[in-house]
């Protein structure tokens, strides 16, 4: 393993205009493969996040409010450096404007036409710096009969029907348990920016990249989209228990429940042999029979289950080929060795905070000899405006 903060981004500068979470988490996904982010916040508040809790940690020894620091910010703002600027003073502005001279990449999620009233809409961007990728999200999208509204994740969830897929029943519907539209459409920014860097190397010109929080839910519809497009069928929530696939969920045993998916014929005919069921029992001989016959496969395995205990009964499935797994909480998430052997805990030194465990990047680097060059050296989310004399004098000497 590398210990630089080095990656294949290295030498690629993002300004950062976003604040909350798609924006953030676009620009640390960046910023996690090497780019130099240099987040631009309002003075005196910064990012809404910051404000955004309980839970707030404070600096060993502290107990000021003003020297709090909010946990959903230290979530998507590693890897990035701050400078507080007001986007309405002259001064700030064209400073903006010397960043963008020199950046690659700019990303911003404001409400459509914010921009162009504080002066710095594309055609002044592109002006300044004919290269620049711009990466621009929304709630619903820059244009169309809704163009214009705001967008937050559980509004975008419900509205682009994530919350009638999710819950216990039609009658239940339930949020994700992650602001997950800003997180998707995060994910899908930065996929856009890299195709964008790529196409800059063959053009010489930037582009406009654009999702919103909408696209980004509807894209990730998956088999729940062809199933109303082409079948005419409308998917309904369902708990625990997979639309198209039985027995694949949650079922009950003795001391508590597992999941297990048993996604092919093969599978089903391994499940049966493990637990003295006989695989052709008429109705239930083919993946579209069980499925038409939920519940009582659903009856059928938690009967043949209730007497094991979680622990043997998830041994024996290992045993016998078939998957299967435990409802792990967050702590024990963090806990299993598994997760930290894929690199997903990293350990950073914050300037108030003394050192600070996150959720670490999920992309890991190998040279064709098989040695890891994934970067290991991150830099903690950063205090307002700690890089702001910095920068400055970065640019004033460039």
């Amino acid at each position: 393993m590398t210990d630089t903060a080095h990656g294949p981004l290295t030498g690629t500068l993002v300004v950062d205009l976003s604040r909350a979470l798609a924006g953030p988490h676009a620009t640390m996904m960046l910023g996690d493969l090497g780019a130099r982010i240099i987040k631009v916040e309002v003075p005196g508040t910064g990012d809404d996040t910051r404000g955004w809790g309980p839970p707030f940690v404070q600096p060993p020894g502290t107990d000021e409010p003003g020297a709090r620091e909010s946990t959903y910010f230290l979530s998507a703002n590693r890897n990035k450096e701050s400078i507080a600027l007001d986007l309405k003073a002259d001064a700030d502005r064209l400073l903006l404007l010397d960043l963008v001279r020199r950046a690659d990449v700019l990303v911003e999620n404001f409400r459509t036409g914010v921009l162009e009233r504080l002066g710095l809409g594309v055609d002044v961007l592109r002006a300044a710096n004919p290269g620049l990728v711009v990466l621009s999200i929304t709630g619903f999208g820059h244009d169309g009969p809704e163009g214009g509204r705001s967008g937050y994740d559980q509004i975008a969830q419900g509205e682009a029907g994530l919350m009638s897929l999710t819950g216990s029943g039609p009658d239940d519907p339930q949020k994700l348990g992650t602001p997950i539209a800003d997180l998707l459409a995060g994910m899908y920014g930065a996929y856009g920016v890299l195709a964008a860097l790529r196409e800059r190397e063959r053009t010489g010109a930037g582009t406009v990249v654009r999702t919103s929080l909408l696209a980004a839910v509807v894209g990730v519809h998956g088999f729940q989209s062809t199933r109303w497009t082409v079948a005419g069928e409308v998917g309904r929530a369902q708990g625990n228990h997979h639309a198209s696939i039985s027995p694949y969920g949650l079922f009950r045993c003795g001391d508590g429940a597992v999941q297990i998916a048993v996604g092919s014929e093969g599978l089903w005919q391994r499940f049966c042999a493990g637990f003295d069921l006989d695989p052709a029992t008429p109705g239930l001989e083919t993946n579209g029979q069980r499925v038409a016959r939920r519940d009582e496969v659903i009856a059928l395995v938690e009967r043949v289950f209730a007497d094991w205990k979680a622990s043997d009964l998830l041994a024996h499935l290992d045993r016998i080929g078939v998957p299967a797994g435990k409802v792990r909480t967050l702590d024990e998430v963090y806990e299993w060795e598994q997760t930290r052997s894929q690199g997903l805990l990293v350990d950073v030194e914050h300037s108030t905070l003394g050192t600070v465990r996150l959720a670490g990047p999920p992309l890991r680097f190998f040279d064709h000899d098989g040695h890891e060059v994934t970067r290991t050296a991150h830099t903690a989310p950063p205090t307002l405006d700690a890089d702001g004399t910095a920068v400055r004098a970065w640019l004033a000497a460039s």
